[in-house]
């Protein structure tokens, strides 16, 4: 596992098919529903097997195994943060993706200091509520450097903004 990445998973146990009770070095127990996954990558389709599913274990690298195939603990611990509700370090990445922002420019978007920005990509610090709320709303009003948007965009000037 990459050290780039931060939430260690420490434990992990087989519920109901096909939900997953996983334990973080943050503190956080998160339930995972990864049916929908299991089912569309035909290599990981044996899983789907319930005596297999209940053999699910931590690898010696941190990962979460069965036998041969596996899931990588970034995108579980991003998967289990969106299923309950969270803004993950996934959703955050994407935004910067899509708007095309760098670690600079999206913090300065955001009014954040880049090392913060960093921490968010990388799942070292929560991302709070508000913070995601600012993503959503800079995305919409794409306001011009060091200007501040009074109101949000009618739906026209909104398909402008983003043609």
């Amino acid at each position: 596992m990459s050290d780039f990445f931060f939430p260690e998973l420490l434990t992990v146990k087989a519920l109901e098919p096909y939900r997953l009770s996983t334990t973080w070095n943050t503190g956080e127990v998160l339930e995972v529903d990864v049916g929908d996954i299991l089912r569309k990558h035909l290599a990981l389709n044996p899983i789907l097997e319930p005596e297999v599913f209940a053999r699910v274990h931590r690898d010696d690298w941190g990962g979460i195994e069965w036998f041969d195939s596996e899931l990588g603990t970034d995108n579980v611990y991003a998967w289990c943060k969106e299923q309950a509700g969270k803004v993950s370090h996934e959703m955050f990445g994407k935004w910067m993706h899509r708007n095309g922002l760098s670690l600079t420019t999206a913090a300065q978007a955001l009014g954040i200091s880049r090392r913060m920005v960093s921490y968010y990509r990388t799942a070292q610090k929560q991302i709070p509520r508000q913070t995601w709320l600012a993503c959503l709303g800079w995305e919409t009003t794409r306001p011009k450097p060091n200007e501040l948007p009074l109101s949000l965009p009618t739906v026209k000037q909104y398909a402008a903004l983003h043609a």
